[in-house]
């Protein structure tokens, strides 16, 4: 009987010292718990456990046990049993060696897949923390061991992108997500409560930034998260994204400092291993952290409101250039929506040209052409062309005589070379117009129109003072008379009546040219008017 078989061994262990126990009974004593466990004496096992003799023997031996207790836990559906087993779990927890339980439940978080690993994990993680805090040395270590091993498991999940996939979180991993906030909380809190910086403390630090780093890549480089904001708020993705910039700023990090310092040659990291490991993985996460910020709003008020957005633009390119060249669709919609935030920030030809000196100034258009030309996705090729027009219209003069010669000199695709001979011509005639059709109606009504109506009151007014001055030129010959004509207060010479009609004449003439002008002036703008309606139909 496997309970007899059992007790046997306890009785033979019992006589002998922790450090006197042989390898054939660690053997033995694995066996024959088993067995209890198969074939159910889960009572006796527990008494067994709990016995104060056994102590000793338990913990040395016991960690032996949470596997078979655990596979339990996962496959055993009796409500009775399963309490016995998380009692069993919770002796084991409390009793045996630390060290070998660590060891213990992380080869049990690596064994499943599929579904069974947020499973294993969801039960594992609050006995792991416990095991962990247990420790009194080589924590970090142990902590870093911990959250390495979980996020591997996690990484292989497949990650939810529609709101129904959120909600039905068939794999898991929003609850593992949010389970794995809860057991790294203890460990930044003893960061914050550390006020000497022991070199322990620094390590523990290290290892949960790389966590961080870890976790900003893989799930949340890929996720997708809700643009409304009432759904947002219930997000669990975003909720996860949240919480790990909260770490970084706890431990120190904050995210400021690690957005703006990437790609400078002055690192940030104190460790040589950290330097290597931003330069190879650490991008795509910089990245992530830079479109949870920046287009997200995630503890954006941490952001110091006097960077201009040309200097916000200037270090969000390198990640953006990270985000365009991943193939993914959810990856290369961040990196357009985070472009797209860099610029709607900026005024139209207000970039200057020099930032084009700078590589991905220049590397991100050419993507664009990629995405354009060759993405699967009609949204994200209509996007990508927005994007290179938006980014266009941003440069300076000379900007966009650069940027044109270097994509006619790369594109190699006529579409692309056609777009921009289009945008040459585009600003060719913005730089040569006068205004004068822009501002036709205001021209019209303002001036044209009570030009003509003064025009022709003028020229009525004249021509009947010319028939006056006929009809009584006899008059004005009997009688000798003459006309005086008075400027500013002083007479001036008198006029004669035949010079009077020549004056008359000559300013009608005048009238007549200007109407022929007006005449000619209106011809033109219906010309215009005429082929600019057509070239609207032509486009309908």
């Amino acid at each position: 009987m496997a309970v007899e078989e059992l007790q046997s061994i306890i009785k033979r262990c019992q006589i002998l010292e922790e450090q006197d126990f042989k390898e054939e009974d660690f053997g033995l004593f694995q066996l024959a718990g088993q067995r209890c466990i198969d074939e159910g004496y889960i009572d006796q096992l527990l008494e067994i456990i709990q016995n104060e003799k056994n102590k000793v023997i338990i913990k040395s031996m016991g960690w032996n046990l949470v596997g078979p207790v655990v596979r339990c836990l996962l496959w055993n559906d009796k409500e009775d049993d399963k309490r016995k087993y998380f009692l069993m779990l919770d002796l084991l927890i409390k009793l045996c060696n630390p060290k070998e339980l660590l060891l213990g439940l992380l080869e049990l978080i690596e064994e499943p897949s599929g579904k069974q690993i947020s499973q294993i994990i969801l039960l594992l993680l609050q006995p792991l923390q416990t095991v962990i805090r247990k420790l009194h040395s080589n924590k970090a270590y142990s902590v870093g061991l911990a959250l390495s091993t979980i996020w591997s498991q996690l990484s292989l999940l497949p990650v939810p992108y529609s709101k129904e996939q959120i909600q039905t979180d068939d794999y898991g991993l929003c609850q593992c997500c949010k389970a794995l906030i809860e057991f790294t909380k203890p460990f930044v809190e003893e960061i914050i409560d550390d006020k000497e910086n022991s070199l322990e403390n620094e390590k523990l630090k290290d290892e949960l930034l790389k966590f961080c780093f870890k976790s900003l890549k893989c799930p949340l480089l890929t996720a997708q998260f809700p643009e409304q904001s009432e759904e947002a708020e219930n997000d669990p993705l975003r909720c996860f994204a949240s919480e790990i910039i909260g770490f970084l700023s706890a431990i120190g990090y904050p995210f400021p400092k690690m957005i703006f310092n990437h790609g400078r040659k002055k690192r940030t990291w104190d460790y040589l291993e950290f330097e290597e490991e931003e330069e190879k993985q650490l991008a795509d996460s910089l990245a992530s952290l830079a479109y949870l910020v920046f287009v997200q709003g995630i503890s954006i008020d941490q952001l110091p409101m006097v960077l201009s957005p040309s200097y916000l633009l200037r270090f969000n390119m390198g990640h953006i250039e990270v985000f365009l060249q991943r193939t993914e669709e959810s990856v290369l919609s961040k990196g357009l929506d985070l472009l797209e935030n860099g610029l709607l920030r900026i005024e139209d030809n207000s970039l200057l040209h020099q930032y084009l000196e700078i590589k991905s100034f220049l590397t991100v258009p050419q993507s664009l052409v990629k995405v354009m030309t060759l993405c699967p996705v009609e949204t994200l090729r209509k996007k990508g062309l927005a994007m290179l027009q938006l980014y266009i219209n941003k440069l300076d003069a000379q900007g966009k005589y650069t940027l044109f010669r270097c994509l006619l000199n790369t594109s190699n695709h006529s579409g692309v070379e056609a777009f921009v001979i289009q945008n040459i011509k585009n600003q060719i005639d913005i730089s040569l117009k006068t205004g004068l059709w822009t501002e036709l109606g205001k021209i019209e009504n303002n001036y044209l129109k009570p030009l003509h109506t003064g025009l022709n009151m003028s020229k009525a007014h004249y021509e009947a003072e010319i028939k006056n001055s006929q009809e009584n030129s006899q008059e004005f010959q009997n009688s000798k008379g003459f006309c005086s004509v008075t400027v500013g207060g002083e007479e001036i010479p008198n006029m004669p009546p035949e010079m009077q009609l020549k004056v008359l004449h000559s300013a009608l003439y005048t009238f007549d040219l200007i109407e022929s002008v007006l005449a000619r002036v209106e011809e033109l703008i219906e010309i215009k008017t005429k082929s600019t309606s057509g070239e609207n139909t032509g486009i309908k």
